[in-house]
C-alpha cells in the first residue's frame, strides 16, 4: 500500500523561481542562523549551529532538561536505547520516541514505522523548507513588510510529522503558526505572507486543501474542528479531523467543551497539542498539575504523549491515531512535547522570561539536525542530496522575497468598514481622525523636500 507521505508529497508550495540572491538576516530571538551570499550556512539554522557545538550542548541540555523535567515530576533515567519504549529525561517515561537526539533509530512497543529513503529524505526535504520560508518571513517582519509573523522554529518535526501522516479526505483546523502543515496541504507560502501584511483574510479556499484558516483566538478551533468531526461522522465519511492548539489554549474553556462533546458523540478528532513549553511568558508547569496529554483520561478518552522533535515518533503516532478515528475510536489527545526556539511572535521578547541554558538545551535536540544525522549515518543522503535541498532553499527564498515585493500596501483605511451595515456616526468620526493622522505625515513629508 501507498504510503501517505509519498502519497501526499507533490501537495506543497515547494519549488522555486528566478531571483537574486540576497543578503536575509533575522532577529536574534529566532534563534536562526544569518543566510549570506558569501559562505552562507545551511538552510536548516539551528540544526547547523547545534551541530558544530554538540559536545559543550549535550552538557548544558543533561543539566537544563534534568532541572526543568525535575520540576514538573516527569524526569526519568534514560536506560538502554536499545530497549523498546526507550525515553529520555525531557519528556518523562510514557513519551513515545524513535528517533533519539543522536539520531539512533529505536523501538517503541505500541508505535512502529517503516518508512523508506525517499520518505525519509522527503521529511527533512519538508522540514527544511519550512525552516527557510519561517526565517524568510520572519526577516521580513523585521524589515516592515509584515505586521507580525509567529515563529515555528523549533517545531518542524511536530507539523511534518503529523500533516505526512493525514490524507486528502482529512480536514484541519489550524491555530496561527502552522506554516509547516499549511506546506504539506499545499497552500502556497505567499497566501500566508498576505495574511501577515494584512492584504487578505487568509487567501487559500479552505474546500481546496481541506485546510481551515488561520484561527486568531486561542482554543476556538477546537469547537469548530469538534462540530465539524460530529458532521463527519452523521454523514457516514470515513475521514478524519484534526484540530491544532498549544499548551495555552489548553487553558482555554473551549478546548474544555470540545473535550467533552468529542467524547459524548465519539466524534472522529484528533487534538494535536503542541507543547512548546510556554504560553508567551507562562511556563507549562504554571498551566497544569499533571502532564497535558493525560487530561484526555478525564474525558474518556486516550491521550499520549509523543517526542515532538522526533518527526518518526510524530508521524507514527498520528497515523494511529487518525487510523483509529477513521474507523469509529473515537477522539484522541496528542501531545507534541517540542520547544518553541524563537519568540512567541515578532512582538516577543524570550530573553525576558527564560534563559539561554534553556534554550541551548533544546537546540542540542534540534529535529532537523536528528534526521540529518540518521540520514547521514546510515548511508540515505550524501552531500550531493544535501546541496540539492539547500539550492532548493535558496530558490524557495527567492519566491518569498518576490512574493512580497508585488504585493500592494494594506489599505490603511479597511479597518472601518464593515463594521456597521448602515454606517455608524462614531465609526465615521474615527475615520476622519484616523484619516487626518495619516496625511499629516504627507504634510511632514512634503516640508522636508
Amino acid at each position: 500500500m501507498e504510503s501517505t507521505a509519498a502519497r501526499s508529497r507533490p501537495r506543497d508550495g515547494g519549488g522555486g523561481t528566478d531571483g537574486s540572491t540576497e543578503q536575509t538576516t533575522t532577529g536574534k530571538d529566532t534563534g536562526t542562523t544569518k543566510r549570506r551570499t558569501g559562505g552562507k550556512t545551511t538552510a536548516s539554522g539551528a540544526a547547523g549551529r547545534a551541530k558544530s557545538t554538540g559536545a559543550a550542548r549535550k552538557g548544558a541540555a543533561k543539566k537544563t532538561a534534568s532541572g526543568r523535567a525535575g520540576s514538573r515530576g516527569t524526569a526519568a533515567k534514560s536506560g538502554n536505547t536499545d530497549a523498546p519504549g526507550h525515553h529520555d529525561e525531557f519528556g518523562g517515561p510514557d513519551m513515545v520516541q524513535l528517533l533519539t537526539p543522536e539520531g539512533e533509530r529505536v523501538e517503541h512497543p505500541d508505535y512502529a514505522i517503516d518508512l523508506d529513503a525517499d520518505e525519509l529524505r522527503g521529511l527533512y526535504r519538508d522540514m527544511v523548507l519550512t525552516r527557510r520560508f519561517d526565517a524568510e518571513a520572519t526577516s521580513l517582519q523585521r524589515q516592515g513588510e509584515l505586521g507580525l509573523w509567529p515563529s515555528l522554529l523549533g517545531q518542524e518535526a511536530a507539523q511534518i510529522g503529523s500533516a505526512r501522516a493525514l490524507r486528502d479526505d482529512d480536514y484541519v483546523f489550524p491555530t496561527y503558526r502552522e506554516h509547516g502543515v499549511a506546506w504539506c496541504r499545499g497552500v502556497d507560502p505567499a497566501q500566508l505572507l498576505g495574511m501577515f501584511r494584512g492584504v487578505n483574510n487568509g487567501g487559500w479556499d479552505p474546500n481546496g486543501n481541506n485546510f481551515h484558516l488561520y484561527t486568531i483566538v486561542i482554543g476556538s478551533q477546537t469547537l469548530h474542528a469538534t462540530g465539524y468531526a460530529m458532521g463527519v461522522a452523521k454523514d457516514g465519511a470515513e475521514s478524519a479531523v484534526v484540530a491544532y492548539f498549544g499548551d495555552g489554549a489548553s487553558s482555554q474553556g473551549d478546548v474544555a467543551e470540545a473535550f467533552t462533546y468529542s467524547a459524548v458523540y465519539n466524534a472522529p478528532v484528533i487534538f494535536f497539542c503542541q507543547n512548546n513549553q510556554w504560553a508567551i511568558s507562562e511556563p507549562t508547569e504554571k498551566q497544569t498539575r499533571v502532564p497535558l496529554y493525560q487530561r484526555a483520561a478525564g474525558y474518556g478518552f486516550p491521550g499520549v504523549r509523543v517526542d515532538g522533535n522526533d518527526v518518526l515518533a510524530v508521524l507514527a503516532v498520528t497515523r494511529a491515531a487518525v487510523e483509529r478515528a477513521r474507523t469509529g475510536g473515537g477522539p484522541m489527545l496528542v501531545e507534541a512535547f517540542t520547544y518553541r526556539m524563537g519568540a512567541h511572535t515578532t512582538s516577543d521578547d524570550p530573553t525576558r522570561y527564560r534563559s539561554d541554558d534553556e534554550r541551548l538545551a533544546w537546540e542540542s535536540r534540534d529535529p532537523l539536525l536528528r534526521l540529518r544525522t540518521h540520514l547521514e549515518r546510515e548511508g540515505l543522503m550524501d552531500a550531493d542530496a544535501l546541496a540539492a535541498v539547500e539550492e532548493e532553499s535558496d530558490a524557495l527564498g527567492r519566491r518569498v522575497r518576490e512574493a512580497i515585493r508585488t504585493m500592494p500596501d494594506p489599505d490603511t483605511m479597511a479597518i472601518f468598514e464593515n463594521v456597521y451595515a448602515d454606517g455608524h456616526a462614531l465609526v465615521d468620526e474615527e475615520r476622519a481622525q484616523f484619516a487626518a493622522y495619516l496625511a499629516s505625515f504627507e504634510d511632514t513629508h512634503g516640508e522636508g523636500n
